[in-house]
């Protein structure tokens, strides 16, 4: 992998002590080109502009899909980078739904290590922060038919960050705006789905609410994410998450929780349809204890609040309860501070 290095590093105009998510970005970027049925070699670069005209497909037919992962300084000194073969994995199921090219999964391994080893020192040490990996491909060909794109390109930046929400979070279960459907693209990672969800968010945040607890597209129903993440419902001592489907996206965090508790026994884990129903009467008879989202960026996000048709549910946000436990437990294998048994880390040299 050719490695061009910077000259001219920002790193001292950075906040490292407090960063902003995803406002700032390190030193260097991956690059690889797809042309003539076959990914070139990748390459890393100084971070920088990239030209392209207003004819690139991307922009009219919107061929986009990304991932997100982080990479932390250990309380050793070491860098790990968490699950980076899960990522992989995500990236390329996008791929194919997308009907793009996969990428070569050992390639993004690699360049992910490479990356953050030249940008090292631009991951901040503080608690709660790390570098946020942003992998991300597009059609890259110059033209308007209607037909997918012959060339493709597979970037990669960082930035290092703080914690994505700042406090609990609010929700209103949204029963008007659906983010997927059957037979669509809800599992992956492409930027129509972040961006089809603004709307209804912005709704939401008008009343007063963090995010919005997205539902089934038929009925309104069921439960299916929270905003970006996966969703949570702790009910008499049960862990309970909707089933993984074509309509959400199987998130690395959740199969992590989802992990750590089977093994560890601290909650009866039970991934089954939940409906709106079930968890508004939980909320109401004070058997809802604990609400929680998952992902990347936030890790796990306390839910204080369930908005549902004009009523506001108060749900329990204990900083000893169930969701603040498993947020350590995984905190402490990503931090080197618990046995990593299930080797999730990527330990750079």
């Amino acid at each position: 992998m050719k490695v061009t290095k910077t000259t001219n590093s920002r790193i001292s105009q950075a906040n490292l002590e407090n960063p902003a998510f995803g406002t700032q970005f390190s030193d260097h970027m991956l690059m690889c080109e797809y042309r003539n049925g076959s990914w070139e070699e990748p390459e890393i670069m100084p971070f920088g502009p990239i030209s392209f005209t207003p004819a690139l497909h991307t922009l009219h037919y919107g061929q986009a899909l990304f991932e997100g992962q982080k990479a932390y300084f250990m309380k050793d000194g070491r860098v790990g980078i968490f699950r980076p073969d899960a990522n992989a994995e995500r990236l390329n199921h996008s791929a194919r739904r997308m009907f793009m090219p996969e990428f070569p999964a050992d390639w993004f391994v690699d360049g992910l290590k490479q990356l953050v080893s030249l940008d090292k020192e631009w991951i901040p040490k503080n608690e709660g922060c790390a570098l946020y990996l942003r992998p991300f491909m597009f059609g890259s060909s110059e033209f308007v038919a209607a037909r997918p794109s012959e060339k493709y390109t597979m970037c990669i930046i960082t930035s290092p960050v703080g914690p994505y929400y700042a406090g609990d979070v609010k929700v209103k279960v949204e029963e008007t705006y659906t983010r997927s459907a059957s037979g669509g693209v809800g599992s992956t990672k492409c930027a129509g789905n972040y961006g089809g969800a603004f709307f209804a968010t912005d709704q939401a945040k008008k009343e007063g609410y963090t995010q919005v607890i997205w539902t089934d597209h038929k009925n309104h129903e069921l439960v299916e994410e929270s905003g970006t993440m996966n969703v949570a419902f702790v009910i008499n001592d049960t862990l309970i998450t909707p089933p993984l489907s074509d309509r959400i996206l199987a998130g690395i965090t959740r199969d992590s929780i989802l992990t750590l508790l089977r093994d560890n026994g601290l909650l009866k884990v039970e991934e089954r349809p939940v409906s709106v129903t079930e968890v508004v009467q939980a909320a109401r008879n004070g058997k809802l204890q604990e609400a929680f989202g998952m992902g990347t960026a936030a890790v796990v996000s306390q839910i204080c609040t369930i908005g549902f048709r004009g009523e506001d549910f108060s749900i329990p946000v204990p900083k000893d309860g169930y969701a603040m436990k498993i947020k350590k437990q995984l905190t402490d294998i990503r931090m080197g501070d618990a046995e990593d048994k299930f080797n999730w880390m990527t330990i750079l040299n």
